[in-house]
């Protein structure tokens, strides 16, 4: 394998590294706007 090659490698790599961890943090942020819940206890509005 040439190092051209290798250094594609890595490069795609990374770039699928940094792709899965965007997305992974775009999940765990929280929502802005205004959460609406309806439960037992009736209506529950919440803005965040």
């Amino acid at each position: 394998m040439n190092r051209q090659m290798l250094v594609a490698i890595v490069v795609l790599l990374a770039a699928g590294v940094g792709i899965l961890g965007y997305q992974l943090y775009e999940e765990k942020k929280q929502p802005d706007g205004v959460e609406i819940s309806i439960g037992k206890n009736g209506v529950s509005v919440e803005g965040k």
